[in-house]
């Protein structure tokens, strides 16, 4: 089935005081493009957040308004893809963790199970909204219409999932300064 993919890229960085979290790097390279490293199966990529040098084309888009969070960036992302059907892979930039092998995991784990709208990460016990492949119909039909400072899980609570349980460090994102530290303490490229 086709694969596009929504990696989120914008907000705020608070924790990190400010800084252009995706844009920081981990082994050389920014952990925007690790993000692209983990959708490299996908036909076409929408990175919604402000425009970066980047290792692979992909279409650039913002939430309206810029800031209003995870769900109106989603909703840009999606706007921006033409395809009706298929599967769509989400990704949040600041986990350095998820990996193609994550994505083609949760591709696998969604096409086995029959009826479910998705498949997402369970880091901790938690189900992890921004990292998951989803049916494209699925997700637009599920998107409510006022989309700003939205919780995610107005969207993803309401769709039959599939939980894939995190691996190593997988389900580990970049928060604060600590977070970035700790990955690079143990970072090997």
């Amino acid at each position: 089935m086709r694969l596009t993919a929504v990696v989120l890229a914008g907000g705020r960085a608070s924790r990190m005081r400010g800084v252009d979290k995706p844009g920081l790097l981990l082994g050389g390279r920014s952990l925007l493009d690790h993000a692209l490293a983990a959708v490299a199966a996908a036909e076409r990529v929408v990175v919604v957040g402000p425009q970066r040098t980047v290792s692979r084309p992909v279409s650039w888009t913002r939430e309206v308004p810029v800031g209003s969070g995870p769900l109106a960036a989603l909703g840009a992302g999606l706007a921006s893809l033409s395809e009706v059907d298929g599967l769509v892979a989400v990704l949040a930039a600041d986990q350095p963790g998820v990996t193609a092998a994550t994505v083609s995991r949760l591709c696998s784990a969604l096409s086995d199970v029959d009826g479910v709208d998705g498949a997402v990460l369970v880091a901790d016990g938690r189900q992890q909204w921004l990292t998951g492949v989803w049916r494209l119909a699925a997700l637009r039909a599920a998107m409510p219409a006022e989309l700003a400072d939205a919780p995610l899980r107005a969207v993803f609570g309401g769709l039959d999932v599939v939980e894939v349980p995190a691996v190593v460090r997988e389900g580990r994102d970049v928060d604060t300064p600590e977070d970035l530290a700790a990955w690079r303490a143990g970072h090997s490229g």
